[in-house]
């Protein structure tokens, strides 16, 4: 996992660096990192025009040093001060390169950058000047960067909000400090490996079973979804239980098949539910008011961890009733709700807005339950605070019935053995990541299922 580290979290790491190592070594290492990643955008330095815009911070040293590392090298290095840099660079044809060194993530207030000639890239020191280290808000006309070079570890204004789409690409360069403490990590391909266990010699099917509550007349499709992803996803049993449906009509023939009570059917699901590991509940339920009360009844009885999609989040109903039933028979199991930004809103009373890992971690704690919200980077958090972080999502997720195939993969990486919290984060990856297999237009939910088999077998091998 990578680390991602707070602004507050930042300034701790600085001081503890700061027992062993004058602050100007770590400037020097910081401002040469900078000149190096320069180097490389601009193809050599010779004959190069490089404007720096330097503050009066730290951010704004490791400017300078990159501008002396640079004029060494052979370029040529013209340094503004933030506080006058003209407002415009230039002109055409004149700059080769623009390091934003004005200000760090700790700045606060409104930054408005130069303007920069059309073509000419940016090399942004740390974050966007302008932009906000935790929440990624920008606060003014930020530079929109070509390259940002961080350091320690990412921050997570570059991961959310306006950060996210200014940064551009994101190297984190290593200067000696220490992130182990980070409270937010990223999920990387290795951890899948590393996480996920494989099967032992002697499996069998009810190891990772999985029940899936999910369907109704009709509405069968999310349902089918659901318990083929989480066949691909490793599940070794998926016994499906539709409310209301006939086993002729279930969309998965491999599933073991269960026809519910259209109400009331909250008994029969934990009853079916007795072997498996773990239970997904909500795909195309509906929501008429005998659902809510079946899913709530479920939930709050459930023996093993529940991951609770779609349909199942409206009956849950908002904060503190959700809460009311997570918290029920807490000793035996975990919630993981799973919301996109519209279903979160209703469970929180309000948007997550642009600091999403603020606002999931604070539902997540009010709920009592893992949350995961949905997006192009997904947070998993916890009702204890901790923050995993799935940075594969694009916009080939953005069609009906994904959320239907990731509720899947939680639930079989559950039943696999996963503490909930960590593959809920494992889940989102691995869906971002199988979506990258797939077309680049026409992408549909059912193909996304078989890519999730494919990704994971590449992984193994």
């Amino acid at each position: 996992m990578r680390p991602v580290l707070r602004v507050e979290e930042m300034r701790d790491v600085d001081a503890q660096a700061l027992r062993s190592v004058s602050e100007e070594t770590l400037v020097e290492r910081a401002g040469t990192a900078v000149a190096t990643w320069a180097v490389r955008m601009l193809g050599g330095t010779y004959g190069r025009h490089v404007v720096v815009v330097a503050g009066k911070g730290n951010n704004g040293a490791d400017g300078r040093v990159a501008a002396l590392r640079l004029r060494r090298r052979g370029a040529r290095v013209t340094v503004f001060d933030a506080s006058d840099a003209p407002e415009r660079i230039g002109p055409v044809g004149a700059v080769d390169l623009v390091i934003d060194a004005a200000y760090g993530t700790g700045f606060r207030g409104t930054y408005r950058a130069p303007a920069v000639p059309p073509g000419v890239p940016v090399l942004a020191v740390d974050i966007p000047s302008g932009v906000n280290g935790d929440s990624g808000e920008s606060c003014g006309e930020p530079l929109r960067a070509d390259l940002t070079v961080t350091f320690a570890a990412l921050k997570p204004g570059l991961l959310q909000g306006d950060g996210a789409l200014l940064a551009g690409r994101v190297q984190v360069a290593d200067i000696g400090l220490d992130a182990g403490r980070a409270g937010l990590w990223v999920i990387e391909d290795a951890d899948v490996s590393r996480l996920l266990p494989a099967r032992p010699r002697d499996a069998h099917k009810w190891q990772s079973a999985l029940a899936v509550v999910a369907g109704s007349p009709g509405m069968t499709g999310a349902a089918g979804l659901c318990a083929r992803a989480a066949y691909r996803a490793g599940a070794g049993m998926v016994r499906l239980g539709i409310p209301g449906g006939d086993p002729a009509d279930l969309p998965v023939s491999e599933a073991v098949g269960t026809s519910l009570a259209t109400e009331g059917w909250s008994s029969e699901a934990l009853v079916m539910s007795e072997r498996c590991r773990a239970v997904v509940v909500g795909p195309g339920l509906g929501r008429a008011d005998a659902t809510v009360f079946d899913v709530r009844d479920a939930v709050a009885q459930a023996a093993v961890p529940v991951v609770v999609d779609a349909d199942g989040l409206y009956a849950l109903g908002t904060g503190d009733e959700i809460g009311a039933v997570v918290r029920a028979e807490t000793a035996k199991r975990t919630v993981v709700l799973t919301p996109h930004e519209g279903e979160f809103t209703r469970l929180a009373g309000a948007a997550p807005g642009t600091d999403r890992i603020t606002a999931a971690t604070a539902l997540a704690r009010r709920c009592g339950a893992v949350v995961l919200l949905k997006g192009p980077t997904t947070v998993v958090a916890d009702a204890a605070g901790k923050v995993l972080l799935a940075t594969a999502g694009s916009p080939r997720l953005a069609t009906a019935g994904t959320g239907d195939v990731l509720s899947g993969v939680i639930g079989a990486f559950v039943a696999r053995g996963v503490e909930p919290h960590q593959a809920a984060a494992l889940a989102a990856h691995v869906h971002g990541r199988a979506a990258e297999l797939g077309a680049p237009e026409g992408l549909v939910a059912g193909d996304l299922a078989e890519l999730v088999g494919r990704w994971l077998s590449g992984v193994r091998r």
